[in-house]
């Protein structure tokens, strides 16, 4: 049975859903994910062992903590949270996704909750996590202010939350649009609506009117020189993070 669907946009979930197979090939239409992954996860693991005190150089660090990937995909943060000892619950609206996702967890040894539901329905449950990972999601989404509501109310009080997304503006455009939809080739032709971009003081305010606490935003900066991505403090103009709260 199909989900109840609130902010899901059917047409968004239709892309994925046809590229479902290619999760793990790093040189396949998620090519861009397997290059930004590095600087993400950095980003990921410090703001959780900063919040949650824990050190990253012992062995499995997020022991006892429960993380939820929303839009997990094929699994490729879901995978790394894993293995650092999280109990991990990765959740995706393009049901295609769930099986490739699955198998390669089975495959690599790992104990992943791969479910396809929605933010919302979770929600409805009750259940809570410690930190929900919402990496470039909201940008797919028809009502990006419900689905963040619902991504607090998924939140333990004082849980994390981590929001990744694209910024809305002409250089925006031209990187993520004509140059790796186009000209790189990166991703297939529509995979993403520039008008559905979202600039980090937008963001910013509709996590404050979900509920939630902004505390740090950074840029994911690609370098074509050295061909890898960099955290920057001060470059927000395409890719960017950020990091809130829920009140305890």
């Amino acid at each position: 049975m199909q989900p109840h669907q609130t902010t899901v946009d059917l047409a968004e979930i239709a892309k994925f859903q046809a590229m479902a197979a290619e999760w793990w090939d790093p040189n396949g239409k998620f090519k861009p994910l397997h290059m930004l992954n590095p600087c993400r996860l950095d980003y990921i693991t410090s703001q959780i062992s900063a919040e949650f005190n824990r050190d990253l150089k012992t062995h499995l660090p997020f022991a006892d903590l429960r993380i939820l990937d929303i839009g997990c995909g094929g699994g490729l943060l879901a995978e790394p949270m894993a293995r650092l000892g999280a109990d991990v619950v990765g959740a995706d609206a393009a049901e295609r996704n769930i099986p490739v996702a699955k198998v390669h967890a089975e495959q690599s040894g790992l104990t992943i909750d791969y479910r396809y539901t929605t933010a919302e329905d979770m929600a409805a449950t009750g259940e809570k996590f410690d930190a929900v990972l919402n990496m470039e999601v909201v940008e797919h989404v028809a009502d990006p202010l419900a689905y963040l509501t619902a991504c607090k109310n998924l939140l333990k009080p004082g849980g994390l939350h981590i929001c990744s997304t694209i910024n809305r503006n002409t250089k925006s455009f031209m990187m993520a649009i004509v140059g790796a939809e186009h000209i790189m080739r990166w991703l297939p032709k529509g995979t993403h609506d520039w008008s559905k971009f979202i600039t980090p003081d937008e963001l910013f305010d509709l996590m404050g009117r979900a509920g939630l606490n902004p505390v740090d935003k950074r840029g994911f900066v690609f370098n074509p020189l050295t061909w890898d991505w960099k955290l920057s403090d001060r470059d927000m103009s395409v890719n960017y993070v950020t990091t809130s709260l829920n009140p305890a």
